[in-house]
């Protein structure tokens, strides 16, 4: 069973892109990392990422042992290699083919779909210059696809195709 991880940062289409494809393609299982440590008040540190990665493998766990998943779609802000490591390390341990994804776009089209998105109680002025300076940090992995001027079904195509390879 194939999975796919959209990583990178807030407000780049992790999640739109992920539920698009969860839409089109028939047994695809939506995980959203942040469901996976969703505490109140939020608590981002390496004890909650730790036990987010777990949350996350034991889901993907149950999923493949489901006949009606085909398809394993992870959507996370993953900004520390280690945590990115053991999830994909974990991922394989299961037996699953992970195809991990860095959604990146440039400081304009991540200025105008934060400036789109009213959904979200995080698209904030302040949190959109944390999204902004992170564009630099996900730019440099070597799993890229860059979604300027492209659709969510345009992404969605060039994630696609990865994992029919």
């Amino acid at each position: 069973m194939d999975v796919i991880i959209i990583n990178g940062p807030m407000g780049v289409g992790k999640t739109t892109v992920g539920k698009f494809i969860a839409d089109r393609v028939p047994g695809t299982a939506f995980i959203d990392g942040d469901w996976c440590m969703d505490l109140h008040p939020f608590v981002g540190n390496r004890e909650t990422r730790a036990m987010a990665v777990n949350n996350i493998l034991h889901m993907a766990d149950n999923y493949r042992k489901s006949s009606l998943c085909k398809l394993i779609v992870i959507v996370w802000l993953i900004d520390d290699d280690k945590v990115e490591n053991e999830l994909v390390s974990g991922l394989g341990d299961l037996g699953l083919n992970v195809e991990n994804i860095t959604l990146i776009c440039n400081e304009e089209q991540l200025r105008r779909q934060w400036e789109e998105d009213n959904n979200c109680e995080w698209r904030t002025d302040e949190w959109l210059s944390v999204s902004l300076r992170s564009l630099s940090v996900f730019e440099k992995k070597d799993n890229c696809i860059e979604s300027n001027g492209l659709t969510v079904e345009e992404v969605a195509e060039k994630i696609i195709a990865r994992i029919e390879r």
